[in-house]
């Protein structure tokens, strides 16, 4: 299959006063042309900081220290900035999941959507505003002529999710990278807001990364699922065999933790412990101080990545040492 996007052994550090911050700590991930992969973890885990990294979004005291990004081919990471912001918005576009803290408040909505372009463009007012319009309409938005005239505090919280879909999807985006793109909804919007992005791929023909906490949305809308704690990438698998068959012991807490729609209760178990310091993190396995499973080994030495069947790998000695038993 046709790779869109290779990220190779990311890192990316955040200098505070209590020592650096390993937000990002060698992550490796890949995305197929037409593909939905999510990524997934406990909060704070890194997942919004890798998705800022790609794009080159990342803030001081935030910083990237290495790994490459490739774009079909080209390093997002060492592209001059004007050949990024060429290809940022135009051929990979990003929602964020908080659209208040992205839309700004003193702006029309409709000339936020289109203000890249129009700066890239020269594009004329008439030709601005109409492709703001139709960017509205291609998010299933009722009224575009009269939300694209609005400030965002006149519109509602799934509709400035909305406009901030539209704002992505505007130049029809290769990638499309969906950060939490559910946060602060209600359910019924939530719904929505997923099935929307789901068209709107299909549609477009664009690959999509969904960065989320909700295994439920990973279940129904991505063929493929990457595990990240503490900074790395603990597992990799498709959608169906990462749910049938786990192979790392994070994941399986996690799967556990998630609370089934149609059993009891007595099937909900939460993880115990907290997650680790990034600024010192633990010499073995990050995951080894809350494992019900770990060996001696896991807490003085780091596991390798294990590569298993249909795509599938796993950070862990556990399964280092299976694989070694099948062998």
């Amino acid at each position: 299959m046709e790779t869109v996007l290779d990220v190779r052994d990311l890192a990316t550090h955040i200098a505070t006063d209590a020592g650096t911050l390993r937000a990002v700590d060698g992550a490796s991930l890949r995305i197929h042309a037409g593909e939905a992969v999510a990524l997934v973890g406990e909060s704070g885990c890194g997942k919004s900081m890798t998705a800022l990294s790609i794009l080159r979004l990342v803030r001081r005291p935030g910083r990237i220290v290495g790994g490459q990004a490739l774009y079909r081919g080209e390093d997002l990471l060492a592209l001059p900035e004007e050949r990024m912001r060429d290809l940022r918005g135009a051929r990979v576009s990003i929602v964020f999941q908080d659209p208040m803290t992205f839309l700004n408040p003193l702006m029309r909505v409709g000339d936020q959507i289109v203000e890249a372009r129009r700066l890239r463009e020269r594009l004329d007012h008439a030709r601005a505003r109409a492709l703001a319009v139709e960017a509205l309409r291609t998010v299933r938005i009722a009224s575009p002529e009269r939300v694209a005239a609005s400030y965002p505090h006149q519109l509602s919280g799934g509709m400035r999710q909305r406009a901030m879909i539209a704002m992505a999807v505007l130049s029809r985006p290769d990638l499309l990278i969906a950060d939490e793109p559910t946060t602060a909804l209600d359910v019924t919007i939530q719904a929505q807001i997923m099935t929307l992005l789901a068209e709107l791929r299909r549609e477009l023909g664009s690959a999509m990364l969904l960065i989320t906490h909700d295994l439920g949305l990973v279940a129904q809308f991505c063929d493929r699922v990457y595990v990240m704690y503490a900074g790395q990438i603990v597992e990799e698998a498709p959608v169906a065999r990462l749910f049938a068959a786990p192979r790392h012991p994070y994941t399986r807490a996690l799967l556990r933790s998630t609370l089934p729609v149609d059993r009891r209760i007595a099937t909900f178990s939460a993880i115990e412990g907290q997650p680790p310091s990034l600024i010192a993190p633990p010499t073995g396995c990050r995951f080894a101080p809350r494992c019900p499973e770990a060996l001696a080994r896991c807490a003085r030495e780091a596991p390798p990545v294990v590569a298993g069947e249909a795509g599938t790998s796993a950070r862990c000695w556990l399964a280092a040492e299976v694989a070694h038993d099948a062998a």
